[in-house]
């Protein structure tokens, strides 16, 4: 299998995995402050805005860790 496939498909993972923690993390965060509240939990705009930047970021990280396991095959 060619290095940067190898490399996407890694970073894919790593993308939906971080995606995934951070969502469950921030939803912890959200359910804990409706508690303290005593109220229904929602989503403040802050909480979008977090999720959302991990998401763009888990969206470049497949291209950019092809580009580094290209790289490095090619030192090897």
């Amino acid at each position: 299998m060619h290095p940067a496939l190898q490399g996407l498909l890694a970073g894919i993972v790593l993308g939906v995995a971080l995606s995934a923690f951070e969502y469950f993390s921030v939803k912890k965060q959200v359910e804990e402050r409706a508690a303290d509240r005593h109220k229904k939990p929602e989503f403040e705009p802050t909480d979008r805005t977090r999720i959302m930047s991990v998401v763009r970021f888990s969206l470049v990280l497949p291209f950019g860790t092809a580009l580094l396991w290209w790289l490095w095959s090619m030192m090897a």
